[in-house]
């Protein structure tokens, strides 16, 4: 009896790991009447083998089943955050990225404890998986083992292949192998991902930008800052979803009517994201190289490519070309890359106040640092900046107030606002606060923007102010989208020469406004502020995203 119920157990331990699912939707009481296919063979298969063969083939199941429900979790993980997958081809660098995250939103001590406990339950799953396999391996018949009896696994895999094969046959088996299908599709997105990105590194080393001679880079431009502003997870849904709408396009709508009494005028649009939920510096890295960066193994290929970004050809036209990166508080070797002379990381700002969790600084004192650093000089080149603001990121909890300018000091005015509000993990018990939160932290990065813009007004830089992705879509409630916002704000004539942009008047983007893939920004750009390059015009054929009739 005691035996047989111990059979039962593993045999109901082996099926449960084979139905756990991936996704936060399956996650539900119905995923447990799903039948697992691979269940019959393999308890099957175990029952029959012996000897040598039995312990391969325990160790096999054991060591697959782990190795699945740990891929499971991260494609749990990157569903919730990114709304994608996990490929263990492209992926592995979210680990390190996470925990950078996750400690510095409740602490390392915390952080490391939820860390050690997954890594024991792996540990103890792969025990429990050991224990199982060999507890069905007593199932054995007495009788013999003859070829009848082989038969039935064959039977089972060929169910579970059927299965596997959906996408491609018409059969419809009872159950489902999924694991066993997940193991397919994520071989088989492997070798996807491989052969893309050798296309994708052909693609980096062909640029007809970089023909450009620096008299025709942005001459339209010549003697103004160009400010490249990115608001952490300032996506579509802000402008659309009811619960941010009404707050985003009021603030926005408000911002408008300062700027336009100041003498600036304004056009938005939308940009399309190669992501959602995080890896802002895909985005970054797709706006200046006009090329699609959505995996870290393109932003890699990119970085070994000669590929000109924005600010390599802004810097050989006469621009002096500044980072400014709050968030970056370790070496960040992959900025040689990109063509600054100057970075500003979150050591280089001057920032003496307390960390809003995460969040390094205030936007507020990151912009105030900027101009300090970079705009205050009189006799100086003009500026091409490219700034990363960070208070609207993860956990969104406190948000800071926007406080008078000149009292900023060395930011341990910010102080006391650090340490109010909810804590992370108060806050994040309820999602509805969360999603709350998230919007009076996009209203709080937009207003700054506003004010800092007006401030900058008499010289009339040209301030290109864009989501870097939408955030995960359990907070923006859209599980498709991947557009941001785009807003250009500058002086009329500069403003006039992205008219056939067709993008709004104005800071709110009409709903049909267009929206360009991200890796398009760069090119558009420069055909809008730059003269035509004559080695074009001669060779009588369209390059870029602009007929050679219209540069010509």
């Amino acid at each position: 009896m005691r035996d047989g119920v111990a059979a039962v157990a593993a045999v109901l331990l082996i099926g449960l790991v084979l139905i756990v699912p991936n996704h936060p939707l399956a996650a539900t009481w119905g995923a447990l009447r799903v039948f697992p296919l691979e269940l019959p063979a393999i308890v099957i298969a175990l029952a029959l083998v012996r000897g040598a063969a039995l312990r391969a083939l325990r160790a096999f199941v054991a060591v697959w089943l782990v190795a699945m429900t740990a891929l499971k979790l991260a494609d749990f993980a990157t569903h919730t955050a990114f709304d994608r997958s996990f490929n263990p081809a492209l992926d592995l660098h979210l680990g390190v990225a996470a925990w950078r995250m996750l400690s510095g939103a409740v602490g390392w001590p915390l952080a490391l404890t939820w860390a050690l406990g997954l890594a024991a339950g792996l540990a103890l799953l792969a025990r429990a998986l050991w224990w199982a396999t060999g507890r069905v391996a007593r199932l054995a018949p007495s009788m013999a083992r003859g070829p009848a009896l082989a038969l039935v696994p064959v039977g089972a895999l060929t169910l579970a292949a059927a299965d596997v094969a959906r996408e491609v046959s018409p059969a419809n088996p009872p159950g489902a192998a999924f694991t066993a299908r997940l193991t397919w599709e994520h071989g088989r997105e492997i070798v996807r991902a491989r052969v893309g990105l050798a296309a994708f590194r052909l693609e980096a080393t062909r640029d007809d930008m970089a023909a450009l001679p620096p008299r025709a880079i942005l001459p339209a431009l010549a003697g103004t800052d160009v400010l490249l502003i990115f608001v952490e997870s300032y996506g579509r849904a802000t402008l659309e979803q009811p619960i941010h709408a009404p707050r985003i396009t009021a603030t926005l709508t408000e911002i408008e009517a300062r700027l336009a009494q100041a003498g600036l005028a304004m056009r938005s649009g939308y940009l399309t994201a190669p992501m959602v939920g995080g890896q802002s510096w895909l985005a970054h890295a797709s706006v200046l190289s006009g090329l699609t960066i959505d995996t870290q193994a393109r932003y890699r290929a990119l970085l070994a490519s000669p590929r000109r970004t924005l600010l390599h050809l802004a810097q050989s036209a006469g621009w002096r070309t500044v980072a400014v990166m709050p968030a970056i508080t370790l070496a960040w070797p992959e900025a040689g890359y990109f063509g600054y002379d100057r970075v500003l990381a979150a050591a280089d700002l001057g920032y003496e106040g307390a960390p809003f969790n995460w969040v390094t600084m205030p936007d507020q004192f990151t912009l105030a640092a900027f101009e300090r650093a970079e705009l205050a000089a009189r006799d100086r080149p003009p500026v091409m900046a490219e700034i990363a603001l960070i208070s609207s990121h993860a956990p969104w909890t406190p948000i800071p107030p926007l406080l008078p300018w000149g009292e900023l000091g060395d930011g341990r005015v910010f102080d006391r606002h650090a340490t109010a509000g909810e804590a992370p993990e108060d806050l994040w018990r309820d999602l509805d606060r969360v999603r709350e939160q998230f919007g009076l932290a996009i209203d709080y990065s937009l207003r700054t923007v506003g004010a800092f813009a007006e401030r900058r007004a008499a010289s009339a830089p040209l301030i290109v102010v864009l989501g870097d992705h939408q955030p995960a879509s359990f907070v923006s409630l859209d599980a498709d989208g991947r557009d941001v916002p785009i807003h250009v704000i500058g002086s009329p004539e500069a403003l006039a020469l992205i008219a056939g942009w067709g993008w709004t008047p104005g800071l709110v983007p009409a709903p049909d406004a267009p929206a360009w893939p991200m890796g398009e920004f760069r090119d558009r750009f420069l055909d809008a502020f730059s003269t035509a390059n004559p080695a074009w015009c001669d060779r009588g054929a369209t390059a870029g995203p602009l007929p050679i009739a219209d540069r010509c």
